[in-house]
């Protein structure tokens, strides 16, 4: 099957690997040439992966018209380009295909989760069905071939079975859901919770209080999740507890790199002035933070990272706020 993956970073890379180790004919298209270069010529991807050689028949290209003949298309960009890919597609493609989102955010804006910002602005007549594959899952492990498991999520079950099909191998096994709602809410605001568990560890924290602020992060992101339609079993499952915890847990995850410095600093000030990595928890806290005060629904935690993050708090107070909170049932 021919694959068109938009996006020359960490995870689209990845995922060319998963697909081309299952034989399909796979182009990923960006725009760093030196990125472009380093993957069709050399079959590397030294930014990301040093060292690391991919399969040579990986193609690269900053051509767009060289996805033209692809079936699937894999947005593998960050939440804030996922519209100006989707215009782009509209520009060139003129035959349906299947739609694969691997972003994990919110609509800065409109709030809106990426199924429905994708089906927002590409024309119907292009538009197959949309699938999210999503889970707990870093790059840097994938691309080596080690263990991973994800969901492939979408309420067209005939996508979800195909690109269940299309990735699935002897060390990267896909799930299905049909719960769209509760998976993408579970992966993105997750975010939010591992940027806060970066914090505990920069702040001098250990494992008692990792394992509190998970549990208590899942309380949060179901109760969110629910709010909105979702599935409680959900977040019991990949989506949910599952990519909360190798995000809260793991130095792959940006998230939680991010955190870790504020944390140290005891301030934000300091990722604000060096950061240059796209870290969806900062735009996730912000949407989740305001929905959450618009709704009345009780999210302590985020409430604090958002108050780290946009008003200057002071991460070591924001944690005795939360440890001073009246006393209650869990």
């Amino acid at each position: 099957m021919k694959i068109g993956i938009l996006g020359s970073g960490s995870w689209g890379t990845a995922l060319a690997q998963v697909l081309t180790d299952n034989k399909h004919e796979v182009t990923i298209w960006g725009r760093d040439l030196d990125e472009i270069v380093d993957i069709s010529r050399y079959h590397r991807n030294e930014r990301f992966f040093p060292n690391q050689i991919l399969n040579d028949s990986i193609q690269a290209s900053l051509n767009f018209e060289d996805l033209l003949d692809a079936e699937i298309l894999i947005l593998a960009v960050p939440t804030l380009a996922i519209e100006d890919v989707c215009i782009k597609i509209n520009e060139h493609f003129k035959h349906p295909v299947t739609i694969v989102n691997v972003a994990k955010g919110f609509h800065p804006i409109n709030h809106k989760r990426l199924s429905l910002v994708i089906k927002d602005n590409i024309n119907p007549h292009i538009l197959k069905a949309i699938v999210s594959l999503i889970g707990p899952s870093h790059a840097e492990e994938v691309v080596i071939r080690l263990l991973t498991v994800l969901n492939a999520v979408s309420d067209n079950e005939e996508a979800s079975k195909l690109i269940q099909t299309v990735f699935s191998n002897n060390y990267f096994r896909v799930y299905r859901t049909t719960d769209v709602v509760g998976a993408e809410i579970g992966v993105a605001v997750k975010n939010v919770i591992a940027l806060a568990s970066g914090i505990l560890s920069g702040l001098g924290y250990g494992d008692n209080a990792r394992a509190a602020l998970i549990t208590r992060g899942l309380a949060e992101i179901s109760r969110y999740g629910l709010f909105f339609g979702a599935k409680p079993e959900t977040f019991l499952g990949l989506d949910g507890v599952g990519d909360l915890i190798v995000t809260c847990t793991s130095v792959h995850s940006r998230n939680f790199q991010a955190g870790l410095l504020i944390g140290q600093f005891d301030t934000s000030k300091i990722f604000w002035d060096t950061n240059e990595k796209t870290v969806e928890g900062i735009n996730a806290a912000k949407v989740v933070y305001d929905e959450a005060l618009k709704n009345k629904i009780s999210m302590p935690i985020t409430e604090q990272v958002y108050k780290v993050l946009y008003e200057g708090a002071k991460p070591s107070e924001s944690i005795q706020i939360l440890m001073a909170r009246e006393l209650k049932s869990e």
